[in-house]
């Protein structure tokens, strides 16, 4: 067995339960993989929680290994530091992270011109375009259109399982917890309250006479801004980034995953995987809250 001054970082399993379950011998398999020590289990056939070296030191490979001899499984592999582990803040992008759609894709998808807007949103989230220009792109489409499709587009809102789990447990343990998001105030304002975010910020669609003018309030908040929020929160807060988290899918989160102490790619497009190496590419929000070292049964239930 390793010494414990050597385990440095925690191996997380978490399974997706609606596809597998975490055997005793996939922990088996993870601990000896890793060169770790005695597993704690997190929830029963969902996550358990490995202590071992860090990546690429003893006898612990580096992620890409593990993930691969799990490949096929529906298992989400992460490997987090073991100080610090309760992250005092949460950033949180919306669009298919926090909900499970592109909202202004929906809003296009209503107006007629889904698949327009629809490739546009896909090369910028996967960084082939400028985030702002593609934003002025996708509503500029838009112009004229009437502003009740906003109320049609919200009708189709859900949010991500896990999603209220993961704030209302982050801020019942005194973490801070903001919505940050490209997308637009009026999705984030009712999704932030769903979810008992603290803050919300997003972007704004200008109205005139009950239709949309195709164009985006100033500022236009993108990947530069969210980055500002994640810092001006954890200044807020007096903590270091080490006690941040990050959260996000698209190229347009990027420079706030990098800079968080745990930025983590959930579901993410192919650029972003490639750039993060901590990704949910299988399971849910709860994950999230397993990385930071929480069981099941100290989650703060969602609200039905």
């Amino acid at each position: 067995m390793p010494e414990s001054s050597s385990l440095s970082h925690v191996l997380v399993l978490v399974a997706n339960r609606a596809a597998t379950s975490l055997a005793p011998a996939d922990i088996a398999a993870a601990r000896d993989m890793a060169g770790g020590g005695p597993a704690t289990i997190l929830s029963e056939g969902e996550a358990a929680e490995i202590p071992c070296p860090a990546p690429g030191t003893g006898d612990m490979p580096h992620i890409a290994p593990l993930r691969e001899e799990f490949s096929g499984r529906d298992l989400d592999i992460l490997v987090v530091a073991a100080q610090e582990r309760r992250r005092k803040l949460l950033v949180a992008d919306m669009d298919s992270t926090i909900v499970n759609c592109e909202t202004l894709d929906d809003l296009a998808r209503h107006a007629g011109i889904g698949e327009r807007i629809a490739e546009i949103t896909r090369r910028s989230m996967n960084g082939e375009m400028d985030f702002e220009a593609a934003l002025r792109e996708r509503v500029g489409l838009l112009r004229g259109m009437p502003a009740t499709l906003l109320e049609a587009a919200w009708k189709d809102v859900r949010l991500n399982p896990g999603a209220q789990e993961l704030v209302r447990t982050m801020k019942r343990h005194g973490a801070c917890t903001a919505l940050v998001s490209g997308g637009f105030t009026f999705f984030t304002s009712r999704v932030a309250k769903l979810c008992g975010f603290d803050e919300q910020h997003a972007n704004s669609l200008l109205i005139e006479d009950g239709r949309l003018t195709g164009d985006v309030g100033q500022p236009i908040l993108g990947p530069d801004a969210k980055l500002a929020h994640l810092r001006r929160l954890a200044a807020r807060q007096g903590i270091g980034m080490a006690q941040a988290m990050a959260v996000g899918d698209g190229a347009n989160d990027l420079a706030m995953l990098r800079e968080a102490g745990l930025g983590v790619a959930f579901h993410a497009k192919p650029a972003v995987r490639r750039a993060v190496a901590c990704q949910v590419n299988h399971t849910t929000l709860r994950t999230l809250l397993f990385a930071q070292g929480y069981a099941a049964r100290d989650f703060v239930p969602a609200i039905t």
